[in-house]
């Protein structure tokens, strides 16, 4: 089903309501979880750090359009939910989850990064002036939110050279660390490299781990992305302002990392990290959906973790 922006808009609003229902709800069972396992009048000493909650009902999913699709537990490394999650699939600007991981294993935050004559080059969505330079934290911070192909290739090329190796290598070294078995790239945005060949692949399960990975590096240039747009002023005084790809932002509150994906080979990508409770981190991976049903597919599988969560079938 296609929806417009307003539409979009509208389902936001009324999946933030929804989720913050859901929120109260959590700490509702929790509460009444204390009641229900700790009698009153009982003199036995507990543990202050150990908590008693409601078990978590079976995890209910509504139909979704994505190829592939997850949800997984990042702070138990549990899967809640799974649709082929390893098949390995065209990753399009997730890819740059990648790039911007990979940079900043090699590279302080505070490196500059100077956008070269290619790569100001790319293919839009593109931003920056060649010869301009920027921190790696806020180049990063504007080429996730708004999946700045410029950007993208601006970040790979400068930790290429830092490791002295291709583009595509010091992205395998990077999957491989990680343990990304599914996953390889041969440039830094994931731009389809013609008809049939595209930028990036991985699977639902990597990218999972990889967005949460980045959220645990980098949690203020992952936190960027949850907001409409990011701001930044390069070493010439150049401001630039960067849009945010993903207009469901506003939808998921707590909200810890948004990434948005969409190629004419790998169709309509997401990935999201949220915190489903205190420091409860939960990824939700969405790939080859269409570019509208990405969202709400997002959307749904948030939802259903929300739930089950909750202790309840549905919100």
């Amino acid at each position: 089903m296609t929806m417009t922006i307003p539409e979009l808009a509208e389902l936001a609003h009324r999946t933030r309501q929804v989720r913050e229902a859901g929120l109260a709800l959590l700490l509702a069972s929790s509460i009444l979880a204390l009641f229900l396992f700790v009698p009153l009048g009982s003199s036995k000493r507990t543990d202050p750090d150990v908590q008693t909650v409601a078990p978590p009902v079976p995890l209910t999913v509504s139909p979704i359009d994505a190829k592939a699709a997850i949800i997984y537990d990042l702070a138990t490394g549990e899967i809640l939910y799974e649709k082929n999650a390893d098949a390995q699939l065209p990753l399009a600007s997730l890819t740059k989850l990648l790039t911007v991981y990979a940079a900043l294993t090699e590279l302080s935050p505070q490196t500059p990064i100077t956008v070269s004559s290619l790569a100001a080059t790319a293919e839009y969505p593109h931003a920056f002036a060649a010869g301009d330079t920027l921190m790696l934290s806020d180049l990063a911070r504007l080429t996730l939110t708004a999946s700045l192909n410029d950007g993208a290739a601006a970040i790979a090329e400068a930790t290429a050279a830092q490791v002295q190796s291709s583009t595509a290598d010091m992205l395998a070294g990077a999957a491989s660390a990680l343990g990304l078995s599914a996953t390889y790239a041969v440039n830094g945005s994931g731009l389809d490299l013609n008809t049939v060949v595209s930028g990036g692949y991985g699977s639902a399960r990597d990218i999972a781990r990889l967005a949460g990975a980045l959220v645990e590096r980098a949690p203020d240039v992952a936190n960027a992305t949850t907001f409409a747009n990011a701001t930044a002023v390069s070493a010439k005084g150049r401001a630039y302002k960067a849009i945010n790809t993903d207009p469901m932002t506003s939808a998921i509150s707590r909200l810890l990392l948004s990434k948005t994906g969409y190629t004419d080979l790998a169709g309509g990508n997401l990935a999201l990290v949220f915190d489903a409770g205190i420091r409860h981190p939960v990824a939700v991976v969405v790939l080859g959906s269409s570019k509208e049903a990405r969202f709400t597919d997002g959307i749904a599988l948030v939802n259903a973790a929300l739930a089950h969560f909750a202790g309840v079938t549905s919100l």
